[in-house]
């Protein structure tokens, strides 16, 4: 009997088209955004496709009796109840690093903006506004310290693009071995930090670990980026801190976030896109079908091995 593979997010058309040319699988193309909605469809799926945005909870497992295998297509999986899946004997694959790249450039491509000011020339301009005198006042991206929160596939491929505008950086991260450019406390990071990235996983320790008190660590006319989980930075703390020249946000919490948000010429948003390139999705994809063909090869071997 083939797999009924459920595809829940929005995800690279090539994994639904490979699937559906193997015999093994037999796909279900639903992709949904709320717990209510994958719970209505998951019914007897057994392999799950989902993105961070599909919440797979206890409620959800408890739907889907069959269930074998959740192939996250992100490097988080902190929208899946874990303990519960494993209590379940269901599977979790993720991808991490998949999306590092488009993540790194993102963060690059913001650090310039705010520290040219871009978002408060782009208004003035609007308004017809030439303030031509007042360009020449901006440091180019080699004058700043960078500081990342967290090395791993992101924050290191950040650190390796800024490294080629001259940016010197440092990091914190406890769980990555010793490094040259290695803070000793998230403390000492954020005292000399002009530019602070966020590039942490969201886990009980990461949740609100920037608060108003590291913010008020950042030195004067420091900038701030969250390109993580919207859960790790306290929003509310980091728009009323006068001493932050620019903020740039693409995680949010919840998504999307139910705010509204000043008219503020420091301030960047975007939808949660740093991730989302062409390259990506299609890695993503690629990732994915492999990751799901090499779950159901060691199932087949299992089962071989036990006849």
């Amino acid at each position: 009997m083939p797999k009924r593979l459920l595809i829940a997010a929005d995800v690279d058309r090539a994994l639904a088209e490979r699937a559906r040319a193997d015999a093994r699988f037999e796909v279900v193309e639903q992709p949904v955004r709320t717990e209510e909605e994958l719970a209505a469809i998951v019914g007897d799926c057994e392999i799950l496709v989902t993105r961070s945005y599909n919440r797979v909870t206890r409620r959800v497992l408890d739907a889907a009796p069959h269930l074998e295998l959740i192939a996250q297509g992100t490097s988080g999986t902190d929208n899946i109840d874990a303990e519960a899946a494993a209590a379940c004997g269901i599977a979790i694959v993720n991808l991490p690093g998949a999306n590092a790249n488009a993540v790194a450039e993102w963060v690059i491509g913001n650090m310039i903006a705010l520290t040219r000011t871009v978002p408060q020339y782009d208004a003035e301009m609007r308004r017809g506004v030439w303030n031509h005198a007042d360009a020449a006042t901006r440091h180019e991206l080699r004058h700043y310290r960078l500081g990342i929160v967290g090395f791993g596939q992101v924050g290191s491929r950040v650190a390796r693009l800024a490294s080629a505008f001259g940016v010197s950086f440092r990091a914190y991260d406890p769980y990555i071995p010793d490094f040259p450019e290695r803070a000793a406390t998230l403390e000492e990071l954020l005292r000399g930090s002009d530019i602070l990235t966020l590039h942490v996983p969201l886990t009980a320790e990461t949740r609100g670990m920037i608060g108003a008190a590291q913010i008020a660590a950042l030195p004067p006319g420091a900038f701030l980026i969250n390109a993580a989980r919207g859960e790790v930075l306290d929003v509310d703390a980091a728009l009323s801190a006068p001493h932050l020249a620019g903020i740039a946000l693409d995680v949010f919490d919840p998504e999307p976030p139910s705010r509204a948000w000043p008219d503020d010429p420091r301030l960047i948003l975007t939808p949660h896109i740093a991730g989302g390139t062409f390259e990506a999705r299609a890695c993503i994809g690629s990732l994915l079908w492999t990751r799901v063909l090499e779950f159901i090869l060691r199932r087949e071997d299992a089962s071989g091995s036990g006849a």
